[in-house]
């Protein structure tokens, strides 16, 4: 039987995951998975946070903010707790996990899941790559329609600061 209370938490289970947290800058960039071809591009500003709620469940929230150059933008907030070693989410949007790889001898590399819920049939697959320093991170993700990969995503981001409290530009990026 496990100790409850020698639960190792989410940022002792997952340092990857925990040495993300703060704002982060960068481009999303979709393409066509047969053609190649760009399909669509925006700039990005991700506030990822970790903390623990009043009832002891450690908690990963993220707020998504795009810009669009023609001026739309958008904002997704996709709140998750932590259990078994794995971050989940269960929301309006997406159901799915995030988890270190393993084996990943550098640490520097975690694996996400999920399904959209109003889009029956279709599944992604994100990798996340930083560098040694925590200052840049590559995403990956490759979107599956009935098994088949149609689309992928490529994520270029840099870190901006880890204090999301207190960060409160909601411009678009400049850079």
């Amino acid at each position: 039987m496990i100790d409850e209370l020698n639960k190792p938490g989410v940022r002792e289970a997952m340092p990857i995951l925990a040495s993300n947290e703060g704002v982060w800058e960068g481009w999303y960039r979709y393409y066509d998975a047969s053609t190649g071809a760009l399909i669509d591009q925006h700039r990005s500003r991700l506030i990822c946070r970790l903390f623990t709620d009043e009832g002891g469940v450690d908690r990963y929230h993220q707020t998504n903010y795009y810009f669009w150059e023609d001026g739309r933008t958008e904002t997704r907030d996709f709140p998750a707790w932590y259990e078994n070693g794995r971050i989940w989410w269960d929301n309006d949007l997406i159901k799915g996990w995030a988890a270190h790889m393993q084996p990943d001898d550098f640490g520097r590399s975690t694996c996400l899941n999920w399904v959209r819920k109003n889009e029956p049939g279709i599944y992604l697959y994100e990798m996340i790559q930083n560098n040694d320093a925590r200052t840049h991170r590559a995403r990956t993700w490759q979107w599956f329609r009935d098994g088949i990969c149609y689309q992928r995503t490529l994520i270029d981001e840099k870190f901006i600061t880890p204090d999301w409290q207190n960060f409160t530009d909601h411009s678009a990026p400049k850079n």
